[in-house]
């Protein structure tokens, strides 16, 4: 599986035919005082479940070469950690893992190794109780939320058919990633429409090499979010509530963060605050290029069809040319927004954006915007 992951993430082309093999036959828990197995046996196959198999699988997590965590209770408060596994580790969620409440900030999973499969049996689900923290506050106060699903320093990797329900904020932090396949994940807090806040369907940060195909995500913030990183696609995906297929926030702690080689393509939009989104924070430095929306469907959207954005969390109407913005394509991106949204709305600085092509791109149902600044030539907005 692994030679045929790196293959096929270098090409960053074909989305289908790398798969994890089937859901080893389940084990008995073992007991507490039987948390850590002994090593020494490189296909052994270890099953945790319950109150207690948190700790037990925690311990264990170098002896066992597939770890199955079945109906798992975690904690208040506590991180079911899965970093520094072995190399070729496989990972296996089977019924409803449930993460108890506490006012913290995470993670509740974390995982981290070279050539680890992290997968979802049919029926799974992790549950982050995310309604016992919302409260329409977010990241701006109330009280303190966890991150849901942290990926670090995992390298050579998949992450298959997942499922993450009602996720306080954050769902998946990808952070320090090569070559990884996320494949057919769902994000699931479509009950928090009301109170959510602040939750990210995917944070992508240093990241080189990451394909997602095939995820649905029904959320309240950026579906995607991609902060620095390189060779990095989107693919065959759905987004509903949110905000967007999103470049950025470019500046932040870093103030120099770079993104290259992204593509979003195939992907449907509904009901996203905006759909095609880069924006930029006033007065930050980075760069931006080589970024590709292709064949992306957009309905109902609440703000704007097309946003670029380069006065983020700065003064309206002030954009700054700190970050440049280069090669921005548009391929067949069309669709509808409400009537009271703006089709598309552009405020580069001065000279920060060029070198800019789109075709085949029809938003409609919204307001033209009359106010666009400093558009580069042969873009009509």
């Amino acid at each position: 599986m692994v030679q045929h992951l790196e293959t096929f993430l270098a090409a960053l082309l074909v989305a289908s035919g790398v798969s994890a093999g089937p859901a080893p036959a389940p084990t008995p828990a073992p007991r507490l005082e039987d948390a850590v197995i002994k090593r020494g046996n490189t296909s052994v196959s270890c099953t945790f479940s319950g109150s207690d198999g948190y700790l037990s699988a925690n311990a264990s997590k170098t002896a066992c070469a597939t770890i199955v965590l079945s109906a798992l209770t975690v904690p208040a408060g506590i991180t079911l950690d899965m970093e520094g596994l072995n190399d070729g580790t496989n990972i296996v969620f089977v019924g409803n893992t449930t993460f108890e409440y506490a006012e913290w900030s995470g993670s509740l999973f974390s995982v981290s190794g070279n050539n680890i499969t992290v997968r979802g049996a049919p029926g799974s689900s992790l549950d982050g109780q995310g309604a016992l923290y919302w409260d329409g506050m977010g990241n701006s106060g109330g009280v303190t939320k966890p991150k849901f699903f942290k990926a670090n320093n995992l390298n050579n990797s998949m992450l298959d058919s997942v499922v993450i329900r009602n996720a306080p904020r954050n769902s998946f932090s990808l952070n320090y990633v090569n070559n990884l396949l996320v494949k057919d994940v769902v994000v699931d807090d479509s009950t928090g429409d009301a109170l959510g806040k602040n939750t990210d369907g995917f944070n992508i940060n240093n990241a080189n090499n990451v394909l997602i195909t095939g995820a649905k995500v029904w959320n309240q913030d950026d579906c995607v979010a991609i902060n620095s990183g390189q060779n990095i696609v989107f693919t065959k995906g759905f987004c509903s509530g949110g905000h967007g297929l999103s470049i950025g926030s470019i500046g932040g702690q870093d103030n120099d963060n770079a993104v290259q080689n992204v593509t979003f393509s195939d992907t449907v939009m509904e009901k996203s605050q905006q759909s095609v989104r880069i924006k930029s924070i006033s007065g930050a430095n980075g760069t931006v290029a080589d970024i590709t929306y292709r064949n992306i469907f957009m309905s109902g959207g609440t703000d704007y069809g097309i946003i670029v954005d380069q006065s983020y969390n700065g003064v309206d109407g002030e954009p700054t040319n700190g970050v440049s913005i280069t090669g921005f394509v548009l391929q067949n991106v069309t669709g509808t927004v409400n009537d009271n949204a703006t089709n598309k709305y552009i405020e580069c600085g001065e000279g920060s954006c060029s070198d800019w092509t789109w075709t085949d791109v029809q938003v409609t149902g919204g307001l033209n915007s009359a106010s666009c600044m400093n558009v580069p030539e042969g873009i009509s907005c």
